[in-house]
């Protein structure tokens, strides 16, 4: 029977971790929990359902912690998951099954269904979010990206059928002070490659990424989340750019 170890990044997610893990249960061989100095209870909540833990203060970005929790696995396959996501049980039997007859597949994609401040959003962009966290060890590795970092994989993937569900935006005090570190990490991982912006283009950007999201993407078929979300999302893209032509300004004026 193929071994599966579950890996997780951490940073104060007392709210959240207990019930990823407990979401595990009975589905993973192993637990490897990376945290980057907690200072609340997940650490003791890693430890209380028999975790893999280490601690660190170094900190270069989503893409190397995960690739350093990574390293930590010791099983035959890896399901990379965030503590604000849950396994339900139809998805827990699907990836049981998958890993038992690959039938040549190393990487398997999971459908993602993610909540925004009162449901899950069915629309605006994101569903369907398909994303590669299921792979067999030694196969894959992640992008070394600060932010948005992706699974690199060789081999062939597969898609499962059963949402992962993730608790992404819990309230609006959630959804601010996400939008203002993912903006600035945005920003600095664009700006470090090159991209440059102006007041104007971070307004466009700001525009079109409302437009995308609510009419393009259908966001008026998620309710009032989907208005917020799209309105969210414009300000987000708009604070990324504006970041980007902040960071043009200092650079200049050096």
């Amino acid at each position: 029977m193929p071994t599966l170890a579950a890996v997780i990044i951490t940073y104060n997610e007392e709210a959240n971790l207990a019930d990823c893990l407990q979401s595990l249960h009975g589905t993973v061989d192993q637990i490897v929990v990376l945290d980057s100095g907690s200072t609340d209870a997940t650490l003791a909540i890693a430890n209380r359902f028999g975790a893999t833990v280490a601690v660190t203060d170094v900190w270069q970005g989503f893409g190397h912690q995960k690739n350093a929790a990574l390293a930590m696995a010791t099983t035959d396959w890896v399901l990379s998951i965030d503590a604000d996501e849950r396994l339900t049980p139809l998805l827990a039997q699907e990836i049981s099954a998958a890993i038992t007859q690959t039938n040549g597949v190393t990487c398997f994609a999971m459908p993602r269904s993610s909540w925004y401040c009162g449901r899950f959003i069915a629309h605006s962009g994101w569903s369907p979010d398909y994303v590669d966290r299921l792979f067999k060890r030694g196969t894959a590795r992640f992008s070394d990206d600060v932010v948005h970092e992706r699974l690199i994989f060789s081999g062939v993937s597969q898609r499962l059928k059963n949402p992962l569900q993730h608790f992404s935006f819990r309230d609006f005090s959630q959804v601010l002070q996400k939008l203002d570190r993912y903006s600035t990490a945005s920003a600095q991982q664009a700006f470090a490659r090159g991209k440059r912006a102006t007041f104007g283009s971070a307004l466009g950007h700001g525009l079109w990424a409302f437009i995308r999201t609510y009419l393009i993407k259908a966001g008026f078929l998620d309710g009032a989340q989907g208005f917020a979300l799209a309105i969210s999302n414009a300000e987000g893209t708009y604070y990324k750019y504006l970041k980007i032509w902040q960071l043009g300004l200092q650079k200049d004026a050096q």
